[in-house]
Formats: C-alpha cells, structure tokens, sequence
C-alpha cells in the first residue's frame, strides 16, 4: 500500500523514536479494521458487541470488566490477556460459561486494557472494542478509554523521571502512542433520547479515533433497546413499536448528523440472545405453552415484566424469568404471535424470525458499507493522520517538513483519490469548508456510502440513468470549481467532480463488459 512505503521511506530520514511510531503504522495497516462500540452506561454496547460477534462473551452486568476497554480480535486460540499500565501482561482463560471473568483477580487500578482473542470469524475482518459507558462512570475508566482511543494527550508531561533511561528512545512516548493507538471507526450506541452530552460524547469519540477528525466515513450510531419505545410518543408511527423506532431513529440521525452516517434501530437484547445461542429449543417450548393460555390472561401477563413473572401459571417463574432476560416482553410477544401462527414452527426458524426483528441484520450491512467495503480507504487516512501526529510530536522541524513533503506527493497520485476523498468528506463534516446545505449533503452522501447507487442518491435507479447521471453531475461539480466557489470549496468541488467521473467509467466499462458478454 502505498501509505506503507511512505513509511518505510521516511523511517530512515527521521528519529528512532518517530521511526518506531512509523513501524507501529505500518502494523495497524495490515491489521483488521478497529471500531470501538462507545456510548452512555446503561445503553446495551456490551450487549451489542455480543450480537456482532456471534458469541456471548462481553459482561453485561456491572462490575470490574465493564469499567475496562476490552479488545475483542481474531486469534487461533481463545485467550484473555490483561495488559497492565506498565507492559506486562497476564494471560487469564475464560469463564466456564464462555465469557470474561466478571472478577479478574488483579487490581484494576494497574490494569491498560483487556485483549480477548477468539477463533471467530467475523473477527478476521474488523476488531471490536468495547468501551466504559460514558456518565457516571470514575474518572479511571474515562482515562482508560481516551487513552486506548487515541484522546489522552501529555497526561503526564512534567512529571517524567529526569534520570530516564536511554534505551527509552526506541520506544513509543505517550504523545506517540496515543497518536497510532485509536480506532479508526466509531460505532456509537443511543437510546430513546439524544442529549445535548450524546452529541458531545459523540464528538469526542469521533475525535479521537486515528483519523483525528470525526465524520460520516468512519461512525454510524446505533438507537438500542428499541422495542422500549412506546409507540403513542411518536406521531405517524400507527401504533406499532418497530415503526416509531424507525422514525425516531431517522430524527436523531438529523440530529447527529454529520457526525454519522445514519443512525439504525436495534434490540440488542433480542440480537444477543438469538445470535449467540442465548434462544434455545427450552425456550421455545416454553413460549409454546404461553402462547396456549387464552388471550386476557397473556394481554395482562404481559403488560409488565413484575405481572409476567409473578402470574400464577404452567410454567414455571423461573423459565419466565429467563425468557424475560433473553428476549424481554417485546420479544416473547413476537414469539408467541409466531406459534400462534404457525403452531408447528421450529426452535430454528422462531430463533431466525427473532433475529430478523431485532435489526441485526440491517447493522451489519450498514457496518459492511460504511466500514468493511472501505476498511483499506479509512485505514490510510487514519494511518496518514497518524504518521503527521507523529512528526509534530517528535519535535524536530525538518521531520515535520519532511513528512509534509512526502504525504502532498502521494495525494497527488491518482490512486490516492479515496485519501482525496475521505479528506473533502471531513473539511465538509467539520465546517473547515463552509458549503451550501445542498451541497454539503451532496459531498456526505458521496463520500460516505460505498454502494453506486446511494452515493448518488437513486437506489435501485437503473444503470443507464446513473450512467447519465453520474456525468451530468460531474460536469455540474467541475464548473462550480471554476466559476463561483471559493478557493477552499474548489479544492472540495475537484475532489467531488473527480469521484463523480470515476463512478461514470466505473459504470461505463461494468455496462460495456455486461454488453460484450451478452453479445
């Protein structure tokens, strides 16, 4: 990759210190996607994170782990190591029931981070790091996550020890290590209500991933815990849940936006339980017995978890109360409609049709568009950020010059337009170039969608009129660029113009082959 060789080049023009900053660069470079799962305390992430990967193994409940980033990756052993604040590392196994320990035997105090390693697929492609809930949380934990995310800046400064090792040049200083150490995505977990604080937590996070800047490329927002919403408190929704849950979801993504991409609906709750094995043949059988009892009595048990568990009935407290831990009430009504349906439905296709209500699905490909389909574009930029944290951190002038000097040859490669690109996208998503509000939803939606037809704004539109379409705009985005716009708009306009033409010979050279072959 071509941010690759710029750091190999650099390395021996620069300082030991900055140079292994350029190796550790390189390393993230051909590593796995990282996205950190950030939002309030109380919002679901870890519950989330457990439905992405597949596998319950992220502690729900309060206690030690949940104060902690964890780093869930991909290895060929299932392991969890403990890295503590100075270096060492403390390799622990899981619990009997799979998941971290809720109590790690060490003081937290001393503890950096958690790396979990698990023999999972959907960790071969992208790393997942679940963060402290933001809000009534210590300080510790805060710190924790900053300093993982790339946030914490000379925390430290002034109170290094004077007789400091020599050796200590080769390795990474805090300014540094916090430069290359963010995660270069965000995915940020909402419920009901956007505060004022969501959209400045929002904000920070964003901001301290490695690309520095925070925008729709690289952070889409989750709206958790949907089937909570009560249906009256949004207006056109009809009275059903999963709609009010879309519109909201669409008016906080108004609200955040551009800070994210979109904003998506989900039941963590329900995507945990069905993903990761949680829904089992047991459960179904007992949501087959409820859905026998007649109609009053399962309308009042299941008006409130407290009447639902406590009822006097055939199955037992105990199953109920399990049934409300893996799928709420929400979720056992869905259920039980189901059987009520078709009374000879499986445990298998009960625990498929789950999944598809809880919005899993839909997450994942929005995760797959904005982060996977341009995990290699998102990767250089953070990288490219990084590489200049680093010479500024170094302090020597003629580093600075030199990596400035080696980044402007690279953008002005024309493989280097999706750099070009991400880079318009974020002066744009900051306000560092002021556009018209038509254009600047233009400039997002271009940038921040990997699929032809949302970038230019007509899903399902046949080929032919995004061909025409897509050079007609081109076109529009190049005048602009020379008459009418200012110089920092321009530069954003040629960008646009160029990423429009490349979608045009992308789309002209796809329907010629298609041609070709049909002739």
């Amino acid at each position: 990759m071509s941010v690759a060789n710029l750091c190999r080049r650099l390395q021996p023009q620069v300082s030991a210190r900055t140079a292994a900053g350029f190796g550790e660069v390189m390393r993230r470079l051909g590593a796995p996607l990282q996205v950190a799962v950030a939002g309030r305390i109380k919002s679901g992430k870890s519950t989330l994170v457990n439905a992405l990967i597949g596998r319950r193994v992220a502690p729900t409940d309060v206690g030690e782990c949940t104060r902690l980033v964890t780093r869930f990756q991909y290895g060929t052993v299932d392991r969890i190591e403990i890295v503590f604040t100075d270096g060492r590392k403390q390799v622990l196994p899981f619990a009997p029931d799979g998941m971290i320990p809720a109590e790690l035997g060490v003081d937290i105090a001393e503890v950096s981070h958690v790396e979990a390693y698990l023999t999972n697929a959907v960790l071969q492609g992208m790393t997942v790091i679940d963060t402290p809930g933001l809000g009534s949380l210590d300080a510790a934990s805060v710190s924790r996550t900053e300093e993982l995310l790339g946030a914490a800046k000379h925390r430290k400064s002034g109170e290094e020890d004077e007789d400091e090792d020599e050796d200590a040049d080769s390795e990474l200083d805090d300014t540094s290590r916090s430069a290359v150490a963010g995660a270069e995505a965000v995915l940020y977990v909402v419920t009901q209500g956007v505060r004022a604080d969501d959209q400045q937590a929002l904000a920070a996070f964003t901001a301290a991933t490695a690309s520095r800047e925070a925008g729709p490329v690289n952070a889409i927002a989750v709206l958790n815990k949907a089937d909570t919403i009560a249906p009256e408190s949004v207006v056109d929704s009809g009275g059903d849940v999963w709609k009010a849950a879309t519109l909201l979801a669409e008016k906080q993504a108004a609200t955040l936006k551009p800070r994210v991409a979109d904003v998506l609906p989900v039941i963590g709750l329900i995507a945990e339980s069905a993903e990761s094995g949680g829904f089992t043949s047991a459960d179904a059988e007992a949501l087959r017995q409820l859905s026998e009892l007649d109609d009053d009595i399962l309308e009042t048990m299941l008006i409130s978890a407290d009447i639902f568990t406590s009822w006097e009935c055939d199955v037992p407290s105990g199953t109920r109360l399990r049934l409300l831990e893996r799928l709420d009430l929400y979720g056992i009504r869905r259920a039980i409609d189901a059987i009520r349906a078709e009374p000879e439905i499986t445990a298998g296709s009960l625990r498929r049709l789950l999944l598809d209500a809880c919005g899993l699905a839909a997450v994942r490909a929005r995760l797959s568009v904005v982060f996977a389909a341009r995990a290699d574009g998102i990767k250089a930029a953070a990288a490219l950020a990084s590489v200049t944290a680093l010479a500024h951190a170094s302090g020597d002038p003629g580093d600075r010059q030199r990596v400035h000097d080696a980044i402007e040859v690279l953008l002005a490669k024309p493989e280097a337009h999706q750099l070009r690109l991400l880079e318009a996208l974020t002066l744009v998503a900051s306000g560092a170039v002021d556009m018209p509000e038509d254009l600047s939803e233009e400039v997002l939606r271009v940038g921040s969608n990997a699929d032809i037809g949302a970038q230019l704004g007509k899903p399902g539109a046949p080929r032919q009129e995004l061909v025409t379409y897509s050079l007609e705009r081109a076109g529009w985005w190049r005048s602009f660029a020379s008459f009418g716009a200012t110089p920092a708009q321009s530069r954003v306009a040629h960008v646009v113009h160029r990423a429009y033409f490349l979608i045009w010979q992308q789309l002209r050279d796809t329907a010629g082959g298609a041609a070709a072959t049909g002739g």
